[in-house]
């Protein structure tokens, strides 16, 4: 469903000045070409001085009718909706309704170390409530509707992963928490204190709630490419991720929101630089974001198939925002061709080769692998005429054929070299890099 988020890299700025719009164009370019060559299909936007200057519409919002995004169709945002959630516990801290040392046991005693968790440990991942989406079983259930009771019974079944206080880690329990708090002291539902507080301040008119995927509200599914072929994805109920990831919304409408909260339009400035107290390089439901010498904040977002990017670099007086329902692709490279070209520098455009391996030869690399310098074991597998890699207990990724021996996967920057006379695959992530044995 919500994936967790990954801190973005040192972004590296290039120093040749282009003009504004000449990198725009350019941006387009390369849009068009990660669309070409089904890397990447979505929506883009970046605001120059606060104003909207950006926007670009690639691929389809459903696929099997051939209809063709555009600049007002819904996305599902995923763990994007946390920011709108620190948001609304923030007016809650304005309204007085509660305070960041609360503790979780006022509205769910039966938690464990309730009476431990504060408000602001929920919202930055520092309360050791385990995260729901990481277990097996939640396949089992993540498209069936939920109740708040249920839910809750979910969450506490989990011990506890440390004691509160004491480590940040990634929680979508944490969230959807949050969200039934909210709901809670307000005595509304989350959907109406996101058009309430949120939506309506801001003149948003595509930013809500989610529910069923509907095309005849021009909503996007998400798809998988594999085999040539786009591959709808399976839908998580939006019951779910309340707080977490429910959220839909457009890149131009993210933009509006993440500079209206700049801007003191939601919230009050003294409560930003709250939400802006990273411990961990985590806030209240952002994220710091380095871009050379600048530094922004934000969050990006994964649920289904459908990945999200939304940053804000208070100095530049950039924003940037996307939402992709396909994507094999680093998101990473594209946030900086975004930043780069909203400041006129310039950039590369990659070239993409495709590289064709027999199925005879892919079938020599299947196989599990493990080592005793990494916990996880690595499953190589053929799905659909594709290799595809999968760590134990994660989701399977589809590998791309770099050569007839190397692969790679953009979106986490993960490269395999297959070694068949050694019976060994070398694995590399960026820093790390580790030899498998072929069991």
């Amino acid at each position: 469903m919500i994936k967790k988020i990954s801190i973005v890299a040192a972004f590296v700025v290039s120093s040749i000045a282009f003009s504004q719009n000449t990198a725009r164009e350019k941006l387009g370019n390369y849009l068009d070409s990660l669309m070409v060559h089904h890397k990447v299909m979505g929506s883009f936007a970046f605001a120059d001085k606060d104003q909207p200057t950006f926007l670009k519409v690639t691929g389809f919002s459903d696929v099997d009718n051939q209809q063709k995004a555009n600049m007002n169709t819904q996305y599902r945002v995923g763990s994007i909706s946390k920011t709108f959630t620190a948001v609304l516990v923030m007016k809650a801290v304005e309204d007085k309704k509660l305070s960041l040392n609360t503790k979780l046991f006022q509205f769910f005693p039966e938690i464990e170390n309730a009476d431990k968790i504060s408000i602001e440990q929920l919202l930055q991942h520092r309360s050791g409530i385990h995260n729901l989406t990481d277990e097996k079983e939640y396949s089992a259930y993540f498209e069936k509707p939920q109740t708040t009771q249920e839910l809750v019974r979910i969450i506490k079944s989990y011990k506890n992963d440390f004691e509160p206080g004491t480590k940040f880690e990634y929680s979508n329990s944490n969230y959807i928490l949050l969200g039934f708090i909210v709901e809670k002291i307000y005595k509304k539902s989350y959907a109406d204190l996101i058009q309430d507080k949120i939506a309506r301040p801001l003149e948003l008119t595509r930013t809500e709630v989610g529910g069923k995927i509907d095309p005849a509200k021009n909503q996007a599914f998400s798809y998988n490419y594999e085999n040539e072929k786009y591959m709808k994805s399976t839908e998580t109920d939006m019951s779910i991720p309340i707080g977490a990831g429910n959220i839909i919304s457009t890149p131009t409408e993210l933009l509006k929101f993440i500079i209206g909260l700049q801007n003191g339009k939601l919230i009050t400035q003294k409560s930003l630089k709250e939400m802006k107290n990273y411990v961990d390089n985590y806030g209240f439901g952002v994220t710091k974001v380095p871009f050379g010498a600048s530094w922004g904040f934000g969050h990006n977002g994964g649920i289904d198939q459908f990945r999200s990017v939304l940053y804000y670099f208070p100095d530049l007086h950039v924003a940037i925002s996307f939402i992709t329902n396909q994507s094999n692709y680093n998101n990473n490279d594209i946030s900086i061709k975004m930043i780069q070209a909203a400041l006129g520098q310039n950039f590369e455009i990659p070239e993409f080769k495709d590289v064709a391996v027999s199925t005879d030869i892919l079938k020599k690399y299947e196989g599990n692998y493990v080592t005793k310098d990494f916990p996880l074991a690595i499953k190589i597998f053929l799905e659909n005429g594709a290799l595809k890699a999968q760590a134990m207990g994660q989701g399977a990724f589809s590998l791309e054929a770099v050569s007839e021996n190397e692969f790679k996967f953009d979106m986490a920057g993960i490269k395999i070299k297959f070694n068949p006379e050694k019976n060994t695959l070398d694995f590399a992530q960026g820093k790390n890099q580790f030899t498998f044995k072929k069991e």
